[in-house]
């Protein structure tokens, strides 16, 4: 029997290592991510407005299309999913409804924060709170809601940019009290901050490798070594692929001409390689399709 990616990244985080995480924004980075030999995903909101609408990060998007978005990367990539489930989308009888959808999405652990909406990326300005007392509520409604004991609520707090690091434990510990399986501070922007937070939980403990600047780098080897259990990348692939994109496109441009350009692209062979041609290909072989009727069959 196939181990759920709940049971999986349960386990993950049980282990001596933190958990590396990279963040996707669609189904064809989630297999980059799997064929480079992570062990788990990350599903950035940040990432998903710019990929979607082509927008920054500031509460555009609905939750259908957070969720489907999250399916996708669960089922191209078959790893552990760690998704931005942004505020949770309304107050506690919304947030049910979120751990539930979720979960039937193949995801394997969740963040909810606790901004108001419409909410902001964590290192965006101008972002503003709800009352502790009603982010514990959420965090109870969402641990009570799910239906696999594995799935993972995990408590983001946004707290620092608004009221301090100070406000931020508080409110993690509220969260941590209210059942909680992870606890997110969200950007810490001192050396102390960043050690100090695995002290003082005893639940898991997550780590965003933004990359605003904001927060100090750590290695994952030096997060390892702090006590953090997990550690995101929101939008580095993103950025390399928009950055790789985005030279080409220039190149092309000012040359005028495909060859000046093609040694900045994937192979042909490559590309079907990624995408998971010889699987199609051999499926279709034991489903009794003519071989010259099979996908990328060559003429």
């Amino acid at each position: 029997m196939t181990e759920r990616p709940t049971t999986r990244l349960r386990k993950l985080i049980a282990g001596d290592r933190c958990v590396m995480a990279p963040g996707v924004s669609d189904a064809l980075a989630a297999r980059l991510v799997a064929q480079s030999g992570f062990d788990a995903v990350y599903m950035t909101g940040n990432g998903t407005s710019a990929q979607r609408l082509g927008m920054p990060d500031i509460g555009l998007l609905t939750m259908s299309e957070m969720i489907d978005n999250a399916q996708h990367i669960a089922e191209a990539s078959n790893l552990p999913v760690i998704a931005d489930a942004d505020t949770g989308y309304g107050g506690p009888m919304n947030v049910r409804r979120t751990v539930r959808d979720y979960e039937r999405a193949g995801v394997a652990a969740i963040h909810i924060e606790d901004q108001q909406w419409p909410k902001r990326c964590g290192h965006y300005e101008g972002k503003t709170l709800i009352p502790v007392e009603e982010m514990a509520n959420k965090i109870k409604a969402a641990a009570e809601s799910k239906t696999d004991p594995d799935f993972m609520i995990i408590a983001r707090t946004d707290a620092i940019a608004v009221e301090g690091f100070e406000a931020a434990i508080e409110r993690g510990k509220a969260c941590d009290t209210a059942g909680a399986d992870i606890i997110f501070i969200e950007a810490p922007i001192t050396d102390e901050h960043i050690e100090s937070v695995p002290k003082i939980f005893k639940k898991p403990c997550l780590f965003n490798m933004s990359t605003s600047g904001k927060t100090p780098a750590r290695s994952a080897d030096e997060l390892t070594a702090l006590g953090y259990k997990i550690v995101i990348y929101p939008n580095h692939v993103l950025m390399a692929a928009m950055k790789t994109a985005k030279q080409f496109l220039e190149n092309l441009k000012n040359s005028g001409s495909v060859a000046d350009v093609q040694d900045q692209l994937l192979s042909w062979d490559d590309r079907h390689a990624l995408l998971g041609m010889d699987e199609v290909q051999e499926l279709e072989a034991r489903y009794g399709v003519a071989e010259e009727a099979r996908a990328g069959t060559k003429r």
